[in-house]
């Protein structure tokens, strides 16, 4: 698809979800005990629909079986509703300033030619992943265990932009900025800071995905690719990095995406912890992607199950099965290819041995010993951040 034709197909995506035939392009289903709507958005195949503008789409638990998501089922979160609809490639540039020797405005062609080329495979997660599985469920995109996605990751490394810039001395703070923006005027861009002490070589200002361009709703030309951090911080169609001494106050650190300090100890609806922290490294997690929720199987049958792990990047340990409902646990073949940032795919094993409801289970354990929690003992807090409970698929066995 040529850019210029993005918003012509962008507008027929969202008429469709005024409709609700199928000829309208909606289709609605019950996924995972939830009535949810699937469309078909440019370069996506129908994926479940929270809204159109701005965009947000789930991807289905079924891709969850693979190390890497496709790009056309990878999930879409953007939080400001004016994106821009026509990207000239030829003249797209980066900007660079703030307290550097040299500003800097790099062009794609720049970034392809002068630098060194790198790859990563990393885990993309929103912070708000499962949320509607709190009880009692928070405010927010009510989304599934879709919020996430795996790719390989494109670019160059944004140390070496930074080099390039030259960094003064009382250099300690980076923010970034992209190219969408708030439909009234008093609504804050959507910037993020990191400290300097944060990066590593791991850490990219990536222009492709799976070895494709990054798709248009997935921050084309160029996004913010940070391993092992919620998406939140991965900033799309960036455009603009400033380098301070100080850290500047933002909305989106300062009072959105945030948890309390105290993490031995769930907030409550009537109470808020009164510090917060913005939330930054992604916990240990898990994800069946077969069987579904409600899959029909038959006694005796041989079914395997499949999913994926992964955290921060200290590195998964071991996936463990239960289909006694915690009672008992077994280990799952693991996929030990996986880089230390990326989806890792497990495998078990199972023979139904009982006719009925049985509920499949899956907890993921990484090298430092932190595990899965069962869902009443995940920590509660107002924005529906970091939910991280034992997965659970309830299949029929006839």
């Amino acid at each position: 698809m040529q850019r210029r034709d993005f918003l012509k197909a962008s507008i027929a995506a969202s008429a469709a979800i005024i409709g609700t035939s199928a000829s309208a392009g909606v289709t609605t289903q019950p996924i995972d005990n939830r009535e949810v709507s699937k469309i078909a958005f440019p370069e996506k195949k129908p994926l479940i629909t929270y809204s159109d503008r701005p965009p947000l789409l789930e991807s289905p638990r079924s891709v969850f079986t693979q190390a890497i998501t496709p790009n056309d089922e990878f999930f879409v979160r953007w939080h400001l509703p004016e994106i821009p609809t026509h990207i000239d490639p030829n003249t797209y540039t980066i900007k660079i300033d703030g307290l550097v020797n040299q500003e800097l405005n790099i062009t794609l062609n720049d970034l392809k030619n002068n630098f060194e080329q790198v790859e990563v495979v990393a885990v993309l997660q929103c912070g708000g992943n499962s949320r509607s599985a709190f009880n009692p469920t928070p405010g927010g995109v009510q989304w599934g265990s879709g919020a996430m996605g795996c790719a390989k990751w494109k670019g160059v490394r944004l140390s070496d932009l930074l080099n390039q810039a030259g960094l003064k001395k009382e250099a300690h703070w980076i923010g970034f900025n992209g190219q969408d923006t708030a439909a009234y005027y008093e609504t804050p861009n959507f910037v993020r800071e990191l400290e300097i002490e944060e990066l590593d070589d791991h850490v990219i200002v990536a222009y492709e995905m799976n070895g494709e361009d990054l798709p248009y709703l997935n921050g084309y030309p160029l996004r913010l690719v940070i391993p092992g951090y919620y998406s939140d911080s991965w900033v799309k169609m960036l455009s603009h990095i400033t380098v301070t001494d100080k850290y500047k106050s933002l909305f989106f650190m300062d009072i959105a995406y945030r948890v309390p300090n105290n993490e031995t100890e769930s907030e409550t609806p009537e109470e808020k912890f009164p510090t917060t922290k913005p939330i930054t490294v992604m916990n240990v997690k898990s994800v069946i992607g077969y069987p579904l929720n409600g899959t029909t199987v038959y006694l005796n049958s041989h079914v395997v199950i499949r999913g994926v792990a992964f955290d921060d990047g200290h590195g998964i340990k071991d996936v463990l099965i239960s289909v006694d409902d915690g009672q008992t646990w077994e280990k799952a073949e693991l996929d030990n290819k996986a880089g230390r940032y990326a989806f890792k795919t497990f495998r078990f094993a199972y023979k139904p041995s009982t006719y009925g409801k049985i509920n499949i289970m899956a907890k993921a354990v990484n090298r430092l010993g932190k595990e899965q929690p069962f869902a009443k003992d995940v920590l509660w807090n107002h924005g529906g951040y970091k939910y991280n409970g034992i997965d659970v698929v309830q299949i029929h066995v006839i």
